[in-house]
């Protein structure tokens, strides 16, 4: 596998529980600074990593954030979402973007890479995107956009995301692709943990109706085959055979924040360690906080199997094989 050079650095912006790290580091870039102000990701954050992030970037100065190369940052999406209140720039998490083109315009690192929600493509008839992408060529980069789904890329979960690929202009980058699906051979059976680990998980309710189908092939989408209640978000049933649906750090329901599964014949939420590898991270990620804490920071994570092959493409370009990363430039 092709790496970054020794030498290259970057920032984790919004960081959360490190998700672009994860992707980051396997690629061999180093990271030298993270921001993030929930107190119970920091403590994930410092316990998988060993640093302590800094806290709100918004009181954080751009001189107190170390020269680098590649800034990274999934920025809140709240603003943005369908399930939240979309009031986009009016809400003061959507001001956010802005607090990574402060820091962008300062230090002027080679290369940009966000991520949000998918529905940021049409939030506002597109205005608020158009806003992003002009204030981004204003600062003289070149903006590539790929809207792609976990699920084309081999991860148990259907997750759509908008994301972000900027190349400083003097880059002469003009070939960058986003890659392409590949065959889906992970399924959410792949990923589950035994019953004997799970049972704390189930769902045991009166008014839950499973339809009478037959599942014969893995599917790389959520099967829905139940409801519970009235089957709003979050009592809806669905078979492991397919993808979990996309996990969340809100909303309510008897499958509040992971869905429910028919797992061996038993009804069941995810269980945090299940939505770490929905979500790609490795199997000895430590979890260290309450079960709620756990499902909010992976509901709020991004599925780093698609950030992966995502820096694979970056790693890959031409233009860069032969540019010196230097960090102490001006």
């Amino acid at each position: 596998m092709k790496k970054f050079k020794k030498d290259v650095t970057f920032i984790d912006l919004f960081a959360g529980i490190g998700g672009f790290r994860q992707a980051l580091e396997s690629y061999g870039a180093k990271c030298i600074f993270s921001s993030e102000k929930d107190k119970f990701a920091c403590k994930s954050y410092e316990a998988n990593y060993g640093d302590v992030p800094s806290g709100d970037i918004t009181k954080i100065k751009n001189e107190e954030i170390p020269k680098h190369n590649i800034l990274c940052a999934g920025f809140p999406c709240q603003p943005f979402s369908v399930s939240g209140n979309q009031r986009g720039f009016e809400d003061s998490r959507g001001t956010l973007f802005f607090e990574i083109a402060r820091i962008a315009e300062y230090h002027k690192p080679e290369i940009l890479f966000l991520e949000n929600v998918s529905n940021l493509k049409k939030h506002d008839d597109e205005n608020t995107l158009n806003t992003m992408v002009k204030v981004l060529k204003d600062m003289q980069y070149d903006v590539y956009i790929g809207l792609m789904n976990a699920s084309d890329f081999n991860v148990p979960q259907s997750r759509k995301r908008i994301y972000f690929v900027c190349f400083k202009n003097n880059l002469n980058v003009d070939t960058f692709k986003f890659p392409e699906p590949v065959e889906c051979t992970t399924f959410l059976n792949d990923i589950l943990l035994p019953d004997s680990e799970t049972s704390e998980y189930i769902i045991n309710r009166p008014d839950m109706q499973i339809k009478d189908i037959e599942i014969t092939q893995c599917q790389s989408k959520p099967i829905r085959i139940g409801t519970i209640n009235k089957g709003g978000q979050g009592d809806r049933i669905y078979s492991p055979v397919g993808h979990a649906i996309t996990l969340s750090a809100q909303g309510g329901g008897a499958g509040a924040k992971t869905g429910a599964y028919l797992v061996n014949g038993k009804v069941r939420k995810l269980a945090p360690r299940e939505c770490a590898l929905v979500q790609g991270f490795p199997k000895d990620f430590k979890i260290i906080v309450s079960d709620n804490q756990a499902y909010k920071q992976f509901g709020n994570s991004v599925a780093v199997p698609v950030l992966k092959v995502i820096v694979n493409k970056i790693v890959e370009l031409k233009q860069l094989e032969n540019f010196t990363y230097d960090c102490n430039k001006k």
